[in-house]
């Protein structure tokens, strides 16, 4: 057995064992934890930040893209926004103990189901400091333990928020194993805990599509997927122009690393003012790749190839088409899109609905960026990621997505005849 087999066998084992711990643990004493951890997070900024430095001297002379140094940069008011988020998981609902439903047989047992924690959550991720807070809040408060997984270029950065969380959650009497985070950067490590089945419960990927379809090719457990964002904004030909322009610059150039940023904008070939449109997003910095009909409109749009409808750019580039019609729309998303967020921008309410009905995304939006595709914008708090998949979770994964449910039934002697 390899040392890095032999390291995730010992953390999933203490990882069970604070699980079974967690069970007794009452919601106030998870959120004494959180709100703990927040202030220890706040009061090691210099240690976290000067350990962020680190990492970005080292990603820079890595040469790693500006996306990537966008996702690995912590500042103080990154910083202060982590440590917000983990006291804002501290308030949320306790999701354990919640009864989905509740029915009563003829024979008079009583039948409920009953939301319950996962386990032991195993999480993969690459780049953002700011998940190894995340995960970790959202895993504790759901009732599960986590073994965190981050890229070896946040190394200093995810041991010195790790450092700062558990020394909170210890200090609240909750087990220091509750959160465990890999310190090796073997690359082994991340496959030894694809194959941890019985010790480790589920396995959540939030990476590049290299990450996330090693872990789907080679998990021998569950695994809740987050591949690209490959998001689309259709504006229909009833669209507000004011609305559009601003929706789509939002949409593409706030931030143009996150997975909620827009790839793709599709024009209803009957929208009045295609030209304003695409010259916003020319003039806010933006390189736009686009077809035939979109190369007409400004001398600066270079011509889009065929790989580009399907590219996850995560940068200031923009792929934009003609389209005739919502149907078309739909099309071209259902072909290229990864089901991640995809928008209409229209004031016709009926086009709206039909969009909304018929596009097959995690996330389906109105006349509203695709930025606001979080879980904190959803009022959900810290999120894992966004569940692309069909399966158990979709959408933003926050508390509710950490947990499964039991049945429990009641009776007063019932036999079965």
């Amino acid at each position: 057995m390899t040392e890095p087999e032999q390291l995730i066998i010992d953390m999933g084992r203490k990882a069970r064992a604070a699980f079974s711990k967690l069970t007794g643990v009452s919601d106030a004493q998870k959120a004494a934890a959180l709100k703990a951890a927040a202030r220890h997070l706040r009061d090691n900024q210099s240690m976290i930040l000067a350990a962020n430095q680190r990492d970005m001297k080292s990603a820079r002379e890595r040469d790693l893209s500006d996306s990537m140094l966008d996702r690995l940069m912590i500042d103080a008011e990154r910083l202060e926004a982590i440590a917000a988020a983990v006291e804002h998981v501290a308030v949320l609902p306790d999701p354990v103990g919640q009864i989905i439903d509740r029915t009563e047989r003829p024979n008079g047992l009583l039948m409920e189901r009953v939301r319950v924690p996962l386990g032991v959550i195993g999480i993969i991720y690459e780049s953002r400091p700011n998940v190894t807070a995340d995960a970790a809040a959202l895993a504790l408060r759901s009732g599960n333990a986590v073994i965190l997984r981050g890229g070896s270029e946040a190394i200093q950065s995810n041991g010195a928020i790790f450092d700062a969380m558990v020394t909170g959650v210890v200090e609240a009497g909750l087990p220091a194993d509750a959160i465990q985070l890999v310190q090796t950067t073997d690359r082994a490590a991340v496959g030894a805990m694809l194959k941890a089945s019985g010790l480790i419960d589920i396995i959540i990927p939030r990476g590049g599509k290299s990450l996330v379809k090693r872990v789907q090719d080679e998990a021998r457990v569950p695994v809740l997927a987050h591949l690209d964002g490959i998001n689309h904004i259709y504006i229909g030909k009833d669209a507000d122009q004011d609305k559009a322009i601003a929706i789509a610059v939002n949409a593409k150039m706030r931030r143009t690393g996150i997975c909620g940023a827009m790839e793709t904008l599709l024009i209803d070939q009957d929208y009045p003012a295609p030209g304003p449109l695409v010259r916003a997003l020319l003039d806010s910095g933006c390189e736009i790749r686009g077809d035939d009909a979109v190369l007409e409109l400004d001398e600066r749009i270079v011509s889009a190839d065929e790989s580009d409808w399907d590219t996850e750019y995560l940068a200031p580039i923009l792929s934009v088409a003609m389209v005739d019609g919502v149907d078309e729309a739909l099309a071209h998303i259902a072909e290229h899109g990864s089901h991640h967020t995809d928008v209409i921008v229209t004031e016709d309410a009926d086009m709206a609905e039909n969009f909304i009905l018929r596009a097959d995304s995690a996330i389906v939006m109105h006349n509203a960026s695709s930025q606001f595709a979080d879980g904190g914008q959803f009022g959900l708090g810290a999120e894992i990621g966004i569940s692309t998949g069909r399966l158990h979770a979709r959408g933003p994964v926050a508390l509710e997505g950490l947990t499964t449910y039991k049945w429990v039934v009641r009776g007063t002697g019932q036999v079965r005849p």
